[in-house]
């Protein structure tokens, strides 16, 4: 079954409650913070919060993701306490480039063999948040069989391209960035994150926001409170018409196909690959978000 990754939820490391309560907010995966979200004195507190809530807590099917510090700055000791938790998935941050995840991948291996957990079970995911990064997010996206996903830092971009983000949906300061990330990874097959939306308030803003990285090709966004996720969960979830109008394609293709026509059509209109590759996705997404509940195989 396709993994939804359409939020994303940030969740600070040093927050207890928030720790505890994570599995209700709804996001598909929960990524715990022990980066910019957690002061310099609260680091060593945070990783073993985050430790315990892990080996603790049932998450149930939600997906599990820890952004670590960098190597140099106590991401060791976080890639080792969490593998040893049994994380879903590692997130680096701030990647420049291929090295970066390789030399991530060599610790989390290491950590893997130390506390007997099954070589290449722990998942990467990048965090590309400037320029260098993103003019190397092919190489980046190709750089590891451990990555599913890669996702924009919109802030540290901004900041380094000698700009800032606008309030607009289409944001043309980090189109650039955004096309570039989602292009590297579907050429790699594997998931695109879209950056945050800032303004908790301003849930139209967000809706057309995430309508418009939907329309580029993103999988789904990071979120920053819990009130942002059925917003972006929704925008993401084919809804009753999208679902009928792909079964009505699978159907006329297994139509086709019991007759063994080589033409395809529906409505008057050909039906090619594409089309049909487009038909059954929205058909996995409705299946994994549990709006489509059709026998395996047999979509009509």
């Amino acid at each position: 079954m396709e993994r939804l990754r359409r939020t994303m939820m940030f969740l600070p490391a040093s927050n207890p409650g928030m720790l505890k309560d994570a599995i209700i907010y709804g996001a598909d995966s929960i990524m715990f913070d022990l980066e910019d979200a957690i002061s310099l004195a609260e680091k060593d507190t945070s990783r073993f919060l985050v430790f315990q809530a892990v080996k603790t807590f049932d998450f149930s099917s939600t997906e599990t993701v820890v952004r670590i510090n960098s190597l140099d700055a106590g991401g060791v000791d976080d890639v080792h306490a969490m593998v040893r938790a049994g994380i879903d998935v590692i997130r680096l941050p701030k990647t420049t480039c291929a090295q970066d995840v390789l030399d991530t991948e060599e610790v989390i291996l290491e950590a893997e063999k130390a506390c007997g957990r099954e070589p290449g079970s722990t998942r990467m995911m990048a965090a590309i948040e400037d320029p260098r990064g993103v003019l190397d997010a092919v190489a980046i996206a190709h750089s590891s069989k451990r990555l599913i996903g890669i996702a924009l830092g919109s802030e540290d971009y901004v900041t380094a391209m000698k700009t800032k983000r606008y309030a607009d949906r289409n944001s043309e300061e980090i189109f650039f960035a955004r096309s570039m990330i989602v292009h590297a990874a579907r050429a790699a097959g594997i998931a695109a994150l879209d950056t945050v939306f800032a303004d908790v308030n301003d849930m139209e803003t967000l809706r057309k926001e995430t309508e418009f990285i939907r329309q580029l090709g993103f999988d789904g966004k990071s979120v920053i409170h819990p009130r942002q996720i059925a917003v972006v969960n929704s925008v993401y979830t084919p809804n009753q018409k999208e679902i009928d109008k792909a079964l009505d394609v699978i159907r006329a293709i297994e139509e086709a196909n019991a007759k063994g026509s080589g033409v395809i059509a529906l409505n008057g209109k050909m039906i090619d690959k594409p089309i049909v590759e487009r038909a059954e996705r929205v058909i996995a997404l409705a299946r994994a978000a549990g709006v489509y509940t059709g026998p395996e195989g047999q979509e009509g």
